[in-house]
């Protein structure tokens, strides 16, 4: 006679009450992996914004990243956001909010990108936004992202001019929220993650005037915040010698990260995809999502100096806890080249549009 050896009942509830706690802390885990973000770009001053905002797509498709909303921090050409919702129809995220400048005598004045052709072409793009004002007004929005979020989780993103954090660090208490704006970021933003201060940490201990810290009258925005911000910061230098592009050669010629990136090489510098262009947004970006990875390090303790006349210095003589200074890791070009180019390229999980 053959025995059959039965699990007792409370053997099997436990065994089961173990199963789901498995299961109950693998999915918290998971959640708690996934960085809440709100991007601030000036889309259309250069391509690797539109890479950037691809890399971003890429991130959230492995679940690592939920995208908050997205703020288009210029509006002397006014048609950044066009490209923005066209990019967030691609990867199959229309209902990410879009904020944008409703001053329309900041930021860069040249359409290098030929961003309006690209806004109003919604039947090849499907895309609802053309124009600034037909987003919500940047500190709007950021309010209302940031009121909405649990406390220490969003990571904020500057790949474009910093007026846009200036503007909500220093609001005031309004519907959205009683708190003003130094109060909110003090209490939802877990970080900011900035491309600026571009050669801060050079021997000489010179000055820099980089794009997104000094150029288009951003400079004053910018010293206010070195000197206010509340929260950590991530200063990040790199991407310089890291080309991304070649890899959109392959894709649909309406397709319009593809397309985004053809027009501004080409109008910009006479070149093609496969001349390809530095990576300094991508770079920010992949460090705000995946921390140091290999691509990465830290520099020592010191602080972000700002001067109005001189720009941006990392300085080691003093120490602002709150500052961090990130570079890339020597000879790792050719490598995170081709990180990059590879995730920009991937078909999102979500792609309505072929």
């Amino acid at each position: 006679m053959c025995k059959i050896n039965l699990i007792n009942s409370s053997s099997s509830r436990l065994m089961f009450r173990l199963l789901f706690l498995a299961f109950y802390f693998a999915v918290e885990f998971s959640m708690a992996q996934t960085e809440k973000v709100i991007l601030d770009t000036d889309m259309g001053s250069d391509c690797d914004d539109v890479g950037a905002m691809a890399l971003l797509h890429h991130f959230a498709d492995q679940g690592k990243v939920e995208i908050l909303g997205v703020i288009y921090s210029s509006g002397k050409i006014p048609f950044g956001v066009g490209v923005i919702d066209a990019i967030n129809v691609y990867y199959g995220r229309n209902r990410i909010p879009v904020g944008a400048s409703h001053d329309l005598c900041f930021g860069d004045p040249k359409d290098k990108m030929q961003a309006e052709k690209l806004a109003k072409d919604t039947i090849a793009y499907k895309n609802t936004l053309i124009h600034n004002h037909d987003a919500y007004e940047q500190t709007i929005l950021n309010r209302k992202l940031l009121a909405e979020a649990p406390n220490n989780s969003v990571t904020y993103i500057t790949i474009g001019h910093t007026k846009a954090l200036y503007e909500l660090l220093r609001s005031i208490p309004d519907s959205i929220s009683p708190m003003n704006g130094f109060d909110l970021v003090s209490e939802k933003i877990k970080r900011w993650v900035a491309l600026g201060a571009l050669g801060a940490s050079n021997k000489k201990g010179e000055g820099v005037k980089d794009w997104n810290f000094y150029k288009n009258k951003t400079a004053v925005y910018t010293d206010y915040l070195i000197d206010h911000f509340p929260r950590p910061t991530y200063f990040v230098d790199a991407g310089a010698k890291v080309f991304t592009g070649e890899s959109l050669d392959t894709l649909n010629a309406n397709n319009i990260v593809r397309t985004a990136y053809r027009d501004w090489l080409w109008n910009v510098e006479k070149k093609t995809l496969l001349d390809q262009r530095p990576s300094w947004d991508l770079a920010t970006v992949y460090y705000a999502v995946m921390g140091q990875d290999k691509y990465f390090e830290e520099l020592a303790p010191g602080a972000l100096t700002f001067d109005l006349e001189e720009g941006s210095r990392w300085v080691t003589n003093e120490v602002n806890p709150l500052h961090h200074f990130i570079i890339q890791k020597q000879g790792s070009d050719k490598a995170f080249a081709e990180t990059l180019n590879t995730s920009i390229a991937n078909q999102p999980l979500n792609n309505k549009l072929k």
